[in-house]
């Protein structure tokens, strides 16, 4: 781009984190007094002075605290603030951060604002204690799941009906699905898997902001123990997403021109790139595949195209990873070697996994980075049942491809790319072949029922579950003797119409 307008030219100045973890968890703050927090800590960082003056205040939303929503108002008088836009997330999807990153660069791009704000947070352990004290006073034995009993997930329908509810229930049907598709044994594949975490929790370890500094080893990681118990088929407690955290992050973007007239130095400026989005259908079960995902593939491309940079010239990098298969399978989109860290923050699990904001503090540590080393830096963030993805590209120097506002929309490419979607019978009884499936586990390690997805001979696309004391066939799904994935089976419906899978040997 000859002759860039620094007034058009996104830079991010300044980036907060916060962990606050009192030893009375009912102590902690709630999630709007760490968005407060945060953007304290990111002005601090930028030199101070900064939130008086923002025009923009966007903010990822938050579950732990549902009766605070919408929470612009009492963050930007928090923050001493008075912006003429603010704009709240309706779901705090994984994607959010980077969705809001790359609409305030294109409000710089477009001359709309000097000073936006982006921030998010959680505190799930705060209002997971005060649950508990609440359900304990009214002398009730429910042990209170903000992630399941949020609003947008209560409801019971088929889905529910054989399991599959939260994302932890959902994504291993990706696990288990690609581990099939690479030709990987189980074996395998765990071991890719914690090859991966373990590296995640190395980065953690040498990070100040992450929530957990310890370190594992791959076979821990992968391992089921009490220590670390299996949740849904192939993870573990060390596998998923750790939501039981209070962290807040967020950061300040601004347009070059401004950052040179308060007086950044070069070096703590972090240039923004272009960014592309797209996403799967909201239902889980209106996918194309459970091997991949198109529209998560057309984001990474997309985003690297949009910015001319191949892999080999990325410096850093942040892939997702509320599961081991979004990272799986976003490292064969772009070819990112095992070998090479995968994270800046430290991952869900090590990092800390505040719902929807976990990019907020990818972002944070990116610019860090970036300043320490320099070079380039790619963030790829997932959302939802491996639904929303939007990557965007940070820089320490120019990025001479971005250009700004941008249509960072790229959803007809990825609908484009999509196979066929199979209809879904929910009635169907007879012969099926897996295509995908997992074992959900109760807190001592036992089953408490399988899922398995089927595809029927006319190629429409079903439900079944395996019942915790089928023994034989929770066995052949979790053994890793044989692949499970495409053997045969039959559908079976009990006297409720319930329907049950039933392996041929």
């Amino acid at each position: 781009m000859a002759n860039p307008n620094p007034e058009r030219i996104p830079v991010i100045v300044g980036v907060g984190q916060v962990n606050d973890r009192p030893q009375d968890p009912l102590e902690g703050m709630d999630s709007g007094e760490l968005m407060v927090a945060a953007l304290g800590a990111a002005d601090e960082d930028a030199g101070g002075g900064w939130l008086a003056d923002a025009d923009s205040l966007e903010i990822v939303s938050q579950l732990s605290f549902p009766q605070l929503n919408p929470l612009t108002d009492s963050v930007a008088k928090g923050c001493g603030m008075s912006p003429a836009h603010t704009f709240q997330t309706a779901l705090p999807n994984g994607d959010s951060p980077i969705l809001l990153l790359n609409r305030a660069a294109n409000r710089i791009g477009a001359g709309e604002g000097t000073i936006a704000c982006v921030v998010g947070a959680e505190a799930l352990r705060t209002a997971a204690a005060h649950a508990k004290a609440a359900a304990a006073k009214a002398g009730s034995d429910h042990t209170p799941n903000a992630l399941r009993d949020a609003a947008h997930r209560v409801k019971k329908g088929y889905r529910q009906s054989y399991g599959l509810t939260v994302p932890v229930d959902v994504y291993p049907l990706y696990e288990n699905a690609g581990r099939a598709a690479y030709g990987q044994s189980l074996e395998e594949a765990q071991a890719e898997s914690g090859a991966i975490w373990s590296g995640f929790s190395e980065v953690a370890n040498e990070n100040p902001a992450a929530w957990i500094h310890d370190p594992r080893k791959p076979e821990e990681i992968v391992a089921a123990d009490e220590n670390n118990r299996p949740i849904a088929f192939p993870y573990t407690k060390l596998q998923v997403a750790n939501s039981s955290v209070n962290q807040g992050a967020g950061f300040i973007v601004t347009s070059l021109a401004e950052a040179r007239r308060r007086g950044v130095p070069d070096d703590r400026i972090v240039y923004v790139g272009m960014g592309a989005a797209a996403h799967e259908s909201d239902d889980f079960l209106e996918r194309d595949t459970f091997e991949a995902s198109p529209s998560m593939a057309v984001s990474l491309r997309r985003a690297m195209e949009l910015n001319a940079v191949e892999t080999s010239d990325i410096d850093h990098i942040e892939l997702y990873s509320c599961f081991p298969c979004v990272p799986k399978m976003a490292r064969r989109v772009i070819d990112w070697p095992l070998d090479k860290p995968m994270t800046v923050f430290g991952g869900l699990t090590f990092g800390g996994g505040p719902i929807g904001n976990y990019m907020s503090h990818a972002v944070a540590s990116m610019v860090l980075k970036l300043r320490e080393t320099g070079g380039k830096g790619l963030l790829f963030a997932n959302g939802g049942y491996a639904t929303h993805n939007h990557t965007i590209l940070l820089a320490s120097a120019p990025i001479a491809a971005a250009s700004f506002p941008q249509d960072f929309d790229y959803q007809a490419e990825a609908d484009e790319a999509r196979g066929e979607v199979p209809d879904l019978d929910q009635e169907y009884e007879g012969k099926a072949e897996i295509e995908s499936y997992t074992v959900h586990y109760r807190r001592d390690g036992s089953p408490r029922m399988g899922t398995v997805l089927a595809r029927t001979p006319d190629g429409t696309r079903t439900l079944a579950m395996v019942a915790p004391d089928d023994t034989a066939t929770i066995a052949f799904l979790t053994d890793g003797k044989v692949e499970p994935v495409g053997t045969s089976g039959t559908v079976v419906r009990d006297t409720d119409d319930i329907a049950y899978w039933e392996r041929i040997s």
